[in-house]
Parts: C-alpha cells; sequence; structure tokens
C-alpha cells in the first residue's frame, strides 16, 4: 500500500480574513481523499499563536472544531521547527505534542497548504517562514506573494509587462497626514469622482470604499489607513468584472473566463460574504477573441510576479468599448467549491479533488526543482 502523503492545512490568522480564512479550511478538509493523504490541521488564533491538532480520521461538519480550542499554543517560531521539521518539541512548543509523528521516516510534513487569506498568511510571511524550514507548500513563493498582496507594487509590475490598467494614485499615512491636501488635489485632477479608495495590503474587499465627493474620499481613505499604512485610489471605470483561474509552475494554464454581478454598488466584503446576492458566470458571456485576450492577459500577470501554483486574475470590461483593464492578481483567492476559483476550473474539466491532487503536484515538484540551486557558492571556473 502507497504511503499517504501527509498535508499540514494552517489556518485562521492574524487577519481581516481569518472567518473566510476558516471557511476554505474547512472546505478543502471535506475534500481530501483520507484514503491517500493524512490531513493534520494548524491553526493561527487572531492573535498570532499555533495550535496544532490530531491527525484527521474524518473531516469536521462544521468550524467550531477548527479553532482547535483543547490545544497548547505556541509563536510560530517556536512552533515551527518542531511543527515542520520534525524535530524534538521543546515546552514551549509542547503544541506539537498532540500529533502523532511517530509512523514512518523523513520529514515530518510532505507537504504544507497554507489557507491563509490576507496579511501573514498572503503577503509572503508564512511562505518565507517554510522556506527556511524547506518543506513543500502550496501557491505562490515569497515574492510572488509579497507582490500579489502589495497592489501598488503589483500595479508597478503590470505596468512594466504592458498590461493596461486603470488610473491610479497612491500614498502612505505620513505622506497624508502631511499633506493631505495636494493629494486630494491629484487625486481630483487625475481620476475625478467618484473612485474607490483601498487598503494596498489587504483582500476580500476588507476597507475599501467608493467616494463621490472631497468629502467621502476623506472620510475613506481615513477609514482604509485603520487596515494598513498605504493606501491606493483608482478611478471608477463603468466596466463588468471578469475573472480568470490561473494553474501551474513555469507553464501555468487559464481556466475558462467567469463573471461577477455584484448584489451591491461594487462587489464589496458584504456582497461576498454576507448578503449571499452577488452572482456569478462561468463561462462569461463575452464574445470568443474577448476571452481568450483576457486568459493570455491573465498567464503573463501571473508570470509577471513570478507565480506558482494557482492565482485568479481579476478584470474590468470597460462597457463602453470593450477595453480590457487588469485589476489584481490574487495569490491565494477563494477556494471553497463555491468560490470562482474552483467553480471556473470546473466548468474548465478540474473538478475540485482534482485540484487539490494537482496543487500538491504543483507545490512537491517546484520544492525539487529549487532543490537544484547551489546555496553553498560556485567553484572557481
Amino acid at each position: 500500500m502507497a504511503k499517504k502523503v501527509r498535508v499540514g492545512l494552517v489556518y485562521g490568522g492574524r487577519s481581516g480574513e481569518h472567518e473566510v480564512s476558516l471557511q476554505t479550511a474547512l472546505a478543502v478538509m471535506k475534500a481530501f481523499d483520507y484514503t491517500r493523504y493524512e490531513i493534520i490541521p494548524f491553526y493561527i488564533t487572531k492573535e498570532g499563536k499555533w495550535r496544532a491538532g490530531q491527525k484527521l480520521q474524518s473531516p469536521p461538519e462544521e468550524l467550531e472544531p477548527l479553532r482547535l480550542a483543547g490545544a497548547g499554543a505556541a509563536s510560530g517560531t517556536e512552533a515551527l521547527m518542531p511543527v515542520f521539521g520534525g524535530l524534538s518539541a521543546g515546552t514551549e512548543a509542547s503544541v506539537v505534542t498532540s500529533v502523532d509523528s511517530s509512523e514512518g521516516e523523513g520529514p515530518f510534513m510532505d507537504v504544507v497548504f497554507p489557507l491563509l487569506h490576507g496579511t501573514f498568511g498572503e503577503d509572503g510571511t508564512i511562505q518565507g517562514l517554510l522556506e527556511m524550514a524547506d518543506i513543500p507548500y502550496v501557491g505562490a513563493g515569497v515574492l510572488a506573494s509579497a507582490v500579489g498582496m502589495d497592489k501598488i507594487t503589483m500595479k508597478k509590475i503590470f505596468a512594466q509587462d504592458g498590461l493596461p490598467q486603470c488610473v491610479y494614485r497612491y500614498f502612505n499615512r505620513t505622506q497624508w497626514e502631511k499633506d493631505h491636501g495636494f493629494f486630494i488635489m491629484e487625486i481630483e485632477v487625475a481620476l475625478g469622482y467618484p473612485c474607490f479608495i483601498k487598503p494596498a495590503n489587504l483582500g476580500s474587499s476588507v476597507g475599501i470604499s467608493k467616494a463621490r465627493n472631497r468629502e467621502e474620499l476623506i472620510t475613506a481613505v481615513n477609514y482604509a489607513l485603520r487596515f494598513d499604512r498605504k493606501v491606493i485610489v483608482e478611478e471608477f471605470v463603468d466596466a463588468r468584472e471578469i475573472e480568470v483561474s490561473v494553474l501551474g509552475n513555469d507553464e501555468p494554464r487559464a481556466s475558462v473566463v467567469g463573471e461577477i454581478t455584484s448584489s451591491s454598488e461594487f462587489y464589496d466584503y458584504k456582497a461576498k460574504y454576507i448578503d449571499g446576492k452577488s452572482m456569478m458566470h462561468i463561462p462569461a458571456n463575452i464574445p470568443a477573441e474577448t476571452a481568450e485576450a483576457v486568459r493570455e492577459m491573465a498567464v503573463r500577470a501571473f508570470l509577471s510576479i513570478d507565480g506558482s501554483g494557482l492565482a485568479r486574475a481579476d478584470f474590468f470590461l470597460r462597457k463602453s468599448d470593450g477595453q480590457i483593464f487588469i485589476n489584481e492578481v490574487n495569490t491565494m483567492p477563494g477556494f471553497t467549491p463555491f468560490s470562482m476559483y474552483p467553480l471556473m476550473w470546473k466548468e474548465s474539466g478540474v473538478p475540485y479533488s482534482e485540484l487539490l491532487d494537482t496543487l500538491i503536484g504543483l507545490a512537491i515538484a517546484r520544492h525539487a526543482e529549487k532543490q537544484r540551486i547551489e546555496y553553498g557558492g560556485a567553484d572557481p571556473v
């Protein structure tokens, strides 16, 4: 009988998207084939403490057990090496003693699946932790995760690669507090009203507002600064919201194109996760040549940030003339069976369970490819 692949699922986290992460983790736990995989949960509390659960015999049926309330807690640094490296657990990291690591030989984890959205999970931080531990992990690496999380840096890279975008401006808290009058004037001249204000580093539409005048702009910027030290302001485009799923490493492929019809004025957190009235259209009702152009741009965007594993690329399709603008790339998109990313792949002929298998395989393959790198320095030529 083939040895099961041992997968560590990391979820929760110090992020405004903590609860979204739990929903994703529950869905993934339910979808894995337990005859082929050993699943071990690692919950990160909102305070940043790590809790390790016992190897799952079957998936939980509801969210509350995912919080692993009965387990001990350690910091990420304390937990990392004992948990992922298979070393002896110290007193402070005794959280790992609840996990049965006695079976078999070799590394304690074959692969880690970080199901973390937003800050401290999708921004390169946990990816760096896993790189230091030399453990294969699903999804984008440190660079792509950090770039994909920072909307300002991402847009600069897209511009360098010639991808069309909406007009935008950006600043940080210090700049705003020092000379907010200048930025208000620049926004009004370059973008006009209405415009959208967003934290530079956050997902799931947390902290986003639409401003129709100067008073609303000031309020929206101050609101966005609650969630990040940098803010990006984008012009309003009367457009359809188009999305594409990307899967792969160095030779990625794109899914069919999907479209979101928001239940509110724009696709905010409430429209995504609360009222349940937003509509998904898969495939999107757009001309074939437009769909192909969007898919090609999605792959270009993925490669431009050095993506790997998975990502969802979001676009605006302007209603007046059909012009395509890339909005962003999300390196850890919503991943429940009812989220756009897996649904677009399902429509493309890749069901949810197969998608998980593929992502695990891509993670292990990328880790193996990186082992070819020589870190000790080259011999003199």
